[in-house]
């Protein structure tokens, strides 16, 4: 397509095609948040006995054949929606349906942890103003931001990250310099553990709470009709986000666990201000704390406009009420009912705790991206007939050891979790079979692929 065409002013049913792979990679790392590792810190350290960077090389070892299997649907299917679109196409409506069900959970919830977070680091910092005072400010602001449209996110994404680049700097220097002076340091610790959570089920227990580390590679895959070429740039981006992302948490977490070699915290959910304080003192803690509530806000900026990107693609295509999701504003082409429902939602966060957000965003995830697994073997080995001994190995033994390793984090996550996670499918089939009246045939999708 010419210049012209591939810039060419959306259509009243399209998003704004404005993203190429910075944009997009920012995109991904400011959802993952690089900071994130702190967000669940405490709670993993007292799970895993001491290991979280154990945990982390783990994870993140499922997630790069998980994220490689997105990278292929998306240059498959370049469309909005992630598994959602990306089962329905290859498997149908209800089981689609089903996936499409399971990621709102984490992204629904993705945007709560935030929140919450935001309110537990700014209160600690400002204890005459309550929590629920920045929640519902920092939802108020993130909202606002995600209507007027993708463009004025991606420019606070740049920010955000240079932000965080620049405190990771300050920690890993500050980090370094206080171990210099604390005698023998057993540089094995973080992996070997403080004996108080022995075993590798532990291990696994906290891998499975950081697939929501992760969700940034899914959160690329949802802007594929806002992306340039994005055959080639969104699979790309995938990548990138994925392997970058997983390594500045696992460094980022082994030098935390090496200043601060305890399980025992003042708060477990602001595990990390023990950190700061035993790396830096004062002057890093108050650092830390704008540059994670920076960048909470910024994946808060992220996760809303994903889902309210994965509602209005279930909108569409009339498995959810096409008339009220389904919708773009003609000013500001986003999803801005979508978006608005999400905001509502998000007020759940001044009832809940961090760790039940944080079990269940890994649920909704796991079970997201086993679906996009199979989905690759679906589409490619069955539905296009890829054959010959390197086809097999990248469409068959590749994403087939990225579901089992997937199935595997999802099984090690908490009686509760699973309980409440088989829930919330129930009532999604329900609603498909009773509401919708059974599984529909999608509305054809736009072929926006330049």
């Amino acid at each position: 397509m010419s210049s012209s065409n591939s810039t060419r002013r959306p259509g009243a049913g399209e998003l704004r095609r404005a993203l190429g792979v910075p944009s997009l990679v920012f995109f991904g790392l400011v959802y993952m948040v690089p900071l994130t590792v702190f967000t669940t810190y405490g709670i993993v350290t007292q799970v895993t006995g001491g290991r979280v960077p154990l945990a982390y090389v783990i994870t993140l070892l499922a997630m790069a054949f998980t994220a490689r299997s997105y990278a292929r649907m998306a240059a498959a299917m370049p469309f909005a929606g992630s598994a959602y679109t990306y089962t329905q196409k290859s498997f149908g409506a209800g089981i689609g349906f089903v996936a499409g069900w399971a990621l709102l959970l984490d992204y629904l919830f993705l945007p709560m942890i935030n929140y919450l977070v935001i309110g537990i680091y700014l209160s600690a910092a400002f204890p005459m103003i309550p929590a629920w005072v920045f929640v519902v400010a920092a939802i108020a602001l993130v909202t606002v931001l995600n209507i007027i449209g993708i463009v004025s996110v991606a420019r606070a994404n740049i920010a955000i990250i240079a932000a965080q680049a620049i405190f990771i700097l300050a920690f890993a220097a500050l980090g370094i310099s206080s171990l210099s002076g604390t005698g023998t340091v057993d540089l094995a610790a973080p992996f070997t553990g403080d004996g108080t959570a022995p075993g590798f089920d532990s291990v696994m227990a906290g891998a499975a709470i950081l697939c929501l580390s992760f969700l940034g590679f899914d959160a690329v895959s949802t802007l594929s009709e806002e992306a340039k070429e994005p055959k080639r740039t969104v699979p790309r981006a995938i990548i990138i986000a994925t392997i970058t992302g997983g390594g500045i948490y696992i460094v980022l977490s082994y030098l935390a666990q090496l200043v601060y070699p305890s399980n025992d915290f003042t708060d477990v959910d602001s595990g990390a201000l023990d950190v700061m304080g035993a790396a830096g003192g004062e002057f890093l803690t108050i650092f830390f704390t704008a540059a994670y509530v920076a960048g909470a806000c910024g994946s808060a900026l992220t996760s809303q406009a994903s889902v309210s990107r994965i509602l209005f693609a279930m909108g569409r295509d009339g498995v959810l009420p096409k008339g009220f999701f389904g919708r773009l504003s003609p000013r500001f082409h986003t999803p801005v009912l979508a978006t608005l429902a999400v905001a509502v939602v998000s007020l759940l966060a001044l009832a809940v705790d961090l760790t039940f957000i944080s079990e269940m965003v890994s649920f909704g995830a796991l079970i997201a991206f086993s679906a996009v697994n199979l989905s690759v073997i679906k589409h490619f080995v069955i539905d296009e007939k890829h054959r010959g001994g390197h086809a097999m190995l990248s469409s068959l033994v590749l994403p087939g050891i990225g579901f089992c390793l997937t199935l595997w984090l999802w099984t090690s996550l908490s009686p509760r979790t699973l309980l409440i996670g088989a829930i919330w499918l129930v009532v999604g089939i329900g609603y498909l079979a009773f509401v919708t009246r059974g599984f529909r045939r999608p509305t054809p999708m736009l072929d926006l692929t330049e």
